[in-house]
């Protein structure tokens, strides 16, 4: 109870002063200086809160899949029928026409090859929600129509509402894909986030449809040292805590059944060559046979010693003592 009063919670039954903490703070801050990768700190009823952004690197092994569409986005059919999305809502739409008469329609003729005639970007916009049969019937009658395109704020209200994955946004022919290994991005949290809290909100910044439990945290050291963070951990303490640099440890998401840890011991070993780690495995058997020899000369030896000692005693004595 002192500790979780006087410290801060770095993870379950483990607590850090706020002394300590505040002085990685601060040599965390200095090697950011001026950068947007600095952290604030606050006091809320005696807690330590610290806030910023936390870089996370890509080290995904299987592609992830993004959503159709970002929530509370419309998707308004395109005009041509081989469109990717000609079909959608069409259940709905054969129900409105069921209900509202079809608006009067008048077929001309279509005209001469040598003219072409274009509509106004006025009357698109009122003809587009009349009915799917209007534009089929202006097609043939051989009117051509514009696009409809998204105004400037439409577009810069969608990107607000999704962040590109290395400038990759959404598209229906990749919706599902892999992000180059070692690629990083960032998110803005505070200390007071979970492991499965930085996860989510992660996933929904790019708008990822697979389940934040089918990936971990890995704490990625340059000596090949890897430690998978905890559900109870919190990673931008734990950040703080291992330094600024990310030359020397950096924070990547992993799949959860792909990953594996690594120990400190078996990571000096990783970066060595085939040839150099087959005489290390050579040399440590030969000093194994060297201890297992020196064992057998010993306690050889301490048989010889006591075979003599039994000859040398004599036979009354012997037999005294087994009768004893």
């Amino acid at each position: 109870m002192e500790h979780s009063q006087n410290g801060v919670q770095i993870g379950e039954n483990k607590f850090i002063s706020k002394n300590t903490i505040l002085s990685h703070l601060k040599t965390y801050n200095l090697y950011y200086e001026g950068k947007t990768l600095q952290l604030r700190h606050r006091e809320e009823e005696g807690e330590l809160i610290i806030e910023g952004l936390l870089n996370i690197s890509w080290g995904l092994k299987r592609p992830i899949r993004l959503q159709m569409q970002d929530d509370h986005e419309r998707i308004r059919p395109p005009p041509s029928s081989t469109s990717w999305h000609s079909g959608c809502n069409l259940d709905a739409q054969s129900q409105d026409r069921s209900k509202q008469a079809p608006p009067p329609i008048e077929v001309t003729p279509p005209p001469d090859q040598s003219e072409s005639i274009m509509v106004k970007e006025d009357e698109v916009d009122e003809g587009y929600d009349a009915s799917v049969q209007l534009l089929r019937t202006k097609s043939d009658a051989g009117v051509l129509r514009r696009a409809n395109r998204r105004s400037p704020s439409d577009q810069r209200r969608i990107r607000r509402q999704r962040f590109s994955i290395n400038g990759h946004f959404y598209n229906h022919k990749t919706a599902v894909f892999t992000p180059a290994y070692g690629s990083v991005t960032n998110v803005r949290i505070n200390s007071c986030m979970t492991t499965p809290q930085v996860l989510r909100v992660l996933f929904n910044k790019f708008k990822i449809e697979n389940s934040p439990d089918e990936f971990a945290l890995y704490l990625v050291h340059t000596s090949g040292e890897r430690v998978q963070l905890k559900r109870s951990d919190y990673p931008l303490i734990v950040r703080v805590l291992q330094g600024p640099c990310e030359q020397v440890c950096r924070i990547f998401l992993m799949e959860q059944d792909l990953g594996e840890e690594v120990t400190y011991d078996v990571a000096q070993y990783i970066k060595f060559e085939m040839p150099v780690l087959q005489s290390f495995i050579t040399k440590l058997k030969e000093e194994e046979d060297r201890e297992v020899q020196k064992l057998r000369t010993r306690y050889s030896y301490l048989r010889c010693i006591m075979e003599k000692q039994l000859q040398c005693l004599p036979e009354g004595s012997t037999s005294e003592g087994r009768r004893e």
